[in-house]
C-alpha cells in the first residue's frame, strides 16, 4: 500500500472529575467520524486518558498512581479497541504506564486494524523538573512523576507504512527524528500537551511556542523524508490553558491539514507514501552523505562542553 487516509484526533481539555470512560467515549466519537471519512490509521495525543496532572505537586508520588494505567488494554479502554477492530482501524494514543515492577513512565502505544498492540514507546526527553519551583507560574514537573523512557526509538511495519513514535518534548530534539530515519519511518506520530505559556519567560507566549512546534514537526519531517501527525490535547484544563495547533506534515515538510479550534476535532490528510522515497534517495540519502565520522560528539556528551 502506497496510500493511506490517515487522522488526528485532537483532544479538547480533560478536567480532574472525568471518567476514563467518559474520556474514551469521546475518543469513539472521533474514531466514528474519521471512519465516516476513511481514515485508516488514527493519531490520538499525549496523556489522552487523564488530565494533564504533572502541573500539580504533591509530596508523595504515589498519591497521583490513580493517574496511571497498571494494563493496556483495561476494562476502560477495551471498548476503543474494539471499536478500531470493528472498523479495520489502526491507532495510536498516550497514556501514563504504571509497570508491574513499580515503575512510571510516560507511554504511547501503536495498535494494529486487529486490535493488537505492535509498537510500545516510552517518552524520551521529560522536559520540566522534579521539585516544586515557586519561581514558576505553573509547575511543570514530568521529572517528579515519570522516568526517563527506556525502550529507545523503534519502528514497526503497520498497515504497510513504516511507523515510529514520539511523544510532546521529543518533537523538539533532531535526535528524535534522525534515530527514526535510519530505520526508514514513513510515518512519526506524536501527542503533545504544550502549556501556552513558558512558565519561566513572560515573552514567550503561544504565538511563539505555536511557532516552535510546528518549526520542529516540518523540520524533522523534511530531514527524514517522512511524514508526521502531531495532535494535541489542548484548551482550558483544571483552568490551564494548552495550544491546539495539531498538525499533518508530508514528506517535504510542508503542513497539509491543521485544525481549527481548541476543541475535540479531527483533521484528515492522504498520505501518499510513495511521496517519501524522493527524499531518501537524494538530498536525505542517508548511505551516500552522512558522515559519522564526525558525528561522535552527539552520542557521547550530554551537556555543552566549550573547547579552552
Amino acid at each position: 500500500m502506497t496510500k493511506m487516509i490517515i487522522g488526528g484526533a485532537q483532544i479538547g481539555g480533560i478536567q480532574k472529575d472525568e471518567t476514563r470512560e467518559e474520556v474514551v467515549a469521546r475518543m469513539i466519537a472521533l474514531m466514528d467520524e474519521a471512519h465516516g471519512k476513511g481514515v485508516k490509521f488514527l493519531v490520538y495525543p499525549e496523556m489522552t486518558l487523564t488530565t494533564f496532572f504533572p502541573r500539580f505537586y504533591v509530596e508523595d508520588r504515589a498519591e497521583f498512581d490513580h493517574w496511571f494505567e497498571t494494563q493496556m488494554p483495561n476494562p476502560a479502554v477495551q471498548p476503543l479497541f474494539d471499536k478500531a477492530k470493528e472498523y479495520g482501524m489502526g491507532f495510536t494514543f498516550g497514556y501514563c504506564e504504571l509497570t508491574p515492577e513499580g515503575e512510571h513512565f510516560n507511554t504511547s502505544i501503536i495498535v494494529s486494524p486487529e486490535g493488537e498492540i505492535v509498537l510500545t514507546y516510552r517518552k524520551t526527553h521529560l522536559p520540566g523538573h522534579a521539585e516544586f519551583e515557586p519561581e514558576r507560574t505553573h509547575q511543570h514537573l514530568e521529572k517528579r512523576y515519570f522516568l526517563p523512557g527506556d525502550t529507545g526509538f523503534g519502528v514497526v511495519k503497520n498497515q504497510d507504512v513504516i511507523m515510529g513514535m514520539a511523544i510532546c518534548n521529543d518533537r523538539r530534539w533532531p535526535e528524535t527524528w534522525r534515530v527514526l530515519g535510519l530505520q526508514g519511518v514513513q510515518l512519526v506520530t506524536i501527542g503533545y500537551n504544550t502549556p501556552s505559556q513558558n512558565n519561566l519567560s513572560a515573552e514567550e507566549g503561544i504565538e511563539r511556542r505555536m511557532y516552535h512546534h510546528e518549526l520542529s514537526v516540518c523540520a524533522g519531517a523534511y530531514q527524514n523524508s517522512t511524514y508526521a501527525v502531531a495532535v494535541a490535547k489542548c484548551g482550558m484544563e483544571d483552568g490551564n490553558h494548552m495550544f491546539a495547533g495539531s498538525i499533518i506534515v508530508d514528506p517535504d515538510g510542508f503542513v497539509v491539514a491543521k485544525a481549527e479550534g481548541e476543541g475535540d476535532e479531527l483533521i484528515v490528510h492522504e498520505a501518499d507514501f510513495a511521496k517519501c522515497d524522493f527524499g531518501k534517495s537524494t538530498v536525505f540519502n542517508f548511505s551516500a552523505h552522512r558522515r559519522i565520522e564526525h558525528y561522535g560528539l552527539i552520542a557521547s556528551q550530554t551537556g555543552v562542553k566549550v573547547p579552552e
